[in-house]
C-alpha cells in the first residue's frame, strides 16, 4: 500500500469516515481515493454518516462546491453535523476539519444556505464533474441529491444568484486551511 494511502486511511479512519481497506487495485492513487471519498459523500446515505433530519437541517444534510483550479477540480465537502474536507482531482485533500469549532460553524452556515436553493436544485442521480470554467453545487437531502450549475466567471463577477453561496463554501475552505495550519 502506497504511503499517502495509508496516511489517508489513518486520518479517515481517526474522524469517523470509513475507506475500503481492500482496494481492486494496490496501485490506487491518492487522486483515486479523493474521487472515492467524494462519490461516497454523494450516494451513501444520511445514515451512513450518523446523520438525521433536524429541526435546523430538515432537508440537506450535506453540500459539495466543485469548482476549477487551473486543470484540477476542488470539491468542498460539508456535513450538518460540522464535518468538512477538501477533496482535489489531484493527490491533494483536507480531511477531517469538523473537529475544529469555526470550520464546523462555516459548514454548517453554507449549508443553511444552501438549502434556500433547494426548489431550484434540479434531482440527479449522477454526479459528473463540472465542465471547463463551471462549478457545480451539490445539495445532499434527504431524499436525495440535487444540482446547480453555473459558470465560476459569473460567480467572480456576482452575476450568479449563486455567487453568495460559493463564497460561503470559500469560507468552509478558509477555515479549513487555517485549521490545518495551526497544527
Amino acid at each position: 500500500m502506497n504511503p499517502f494511502k495509508r496516511i489517508a486511511i489513518a486520518v479517515l479512519s481517526a474522524f469517523g469516515l470509513a475507506v475500503h481497506a481492500q482496494t481492486e487495485s494496490p496501485q490506487k492513487s491518492g487522486a483515486d481515493v479523493m474521487r472515492e471519498l467524494r462519490l461516497r459523500a454523494l450516494s451513501a446515505p444520511a445514515e451512513h454518516f450518523g446523520i438525521s433530519p433536524s429541526r435546523d437541517f430538515p432537508r440537506t444534510y450535506a453540500v459539495l462546491i466543485d469548482f476549477p483550479i487551473n486543470d484540477q477540480t476542488a470539491t468542498i465537502v460539508s456535513f450538518s453535523d460540522g464535518s468538512s474536507s477538501l477533496y482535489t482531482t489531484s493527490t491533494f485533500g483536507i480531511i477531517g476539519g469538523g473537529a475544529h469549532e469555526k470550520v464546523k460553524l462555516a459548514s454548517q452556515r453554507l449549508i443553511v444556505a444552501a438549502d434556500e436553493f433547494f426548489e431550484r436544485a434540479e434531482p440527479t442521480e449522477e454526479y459528473p464533474y463540472p465542465g471547463k470554467g463551471k462549478v457545480c453545487f451539490y445539495l445532499v437531502t434527504f431524499q436525495g441529491v440535487r444540482v446547480l450549475e453555473t459558470a465560476l466567471s459569473d460567480i467572480e463577477s456576482a452575476q450568479s444568484e449563486l455567487s453568495s453561496l460559493f463564497w460561503a463554501g470559500q469560507e468552509v475552505l478558509t477555515q479549513l486551511r487555517l485549521s490545518t495550519e495551526k497544527r
